[in-house]
């Protein structure tokens, strides 16, 4: 039977590996459905992306810290362990980037149904909100890799 601190970390690796790979998967799935500049296509997939981040995403961000915190406890690892305040550091950034590009997905879901309601091509207020979901998330894949990084790691910085 595996003890408290086990499954607490085998926990954090999951939820970790949730926020990437979901992370990495919306951003393919809505970069191609962009690409085809139709709106019926990214109405359905922005729909879809929307209910992955709430259900995925949103759950493993929370677990997150909640998992990493219990994990210091019991380790007895001060949460000001330089890698660990890093890690925290650099999840804030990710937070600062990963809450607009929620909202922005919703607008983009939004803005493409119009125009695929309307028959119009996708306005130039979708094509501004896209690139600044695509830029928003450039820094949060790089923070997640360098808390990657931080936790095999565990430099003394």
């Amino acid at each position: 039977m595996m003890d408290l601190y086990v499954t607490l970390k085998l926990a954090h690796i999951i939820g970790a590996c949730v926020l990437f790979g979901t992370g990495l998967a919306i951003a393919f799935f809505m970069w191609k459905a962009n690409r085809t500049a139709d709106p019926a296509i990214i109405a359905a997939t922005a729909r879809i992306v929307v209910v992955a981040d709430a259900l995925f995403t949103a759950t493993a961000a929370i677990a997150q810290p909640l998992t990493g915190a219990a994990l210091a406890h019991i380790a007895a690892i001060s949460l000001l362990t330089p890698w660990i305040k890093w890690s925290l550091v650099l999840y804030l950034v990710i937070g600062a980037c990963w809450l607009p590009v929620v909202w922005i997905q919703i607008k983009l879901c939004n803005l493409a149904i119009e125009a695929r309601d309307t028959g119009k091509l996708l306005s130039s207020e979708y094509h501004r909100f896209f690139r600044v979901w695509f830029m928003l998330g450039w820094p949060a894949f790089v923070g997640v890799i360098l808390i990657f990084v931080l936790m095999i790691t565990k430099p003394s910085l």
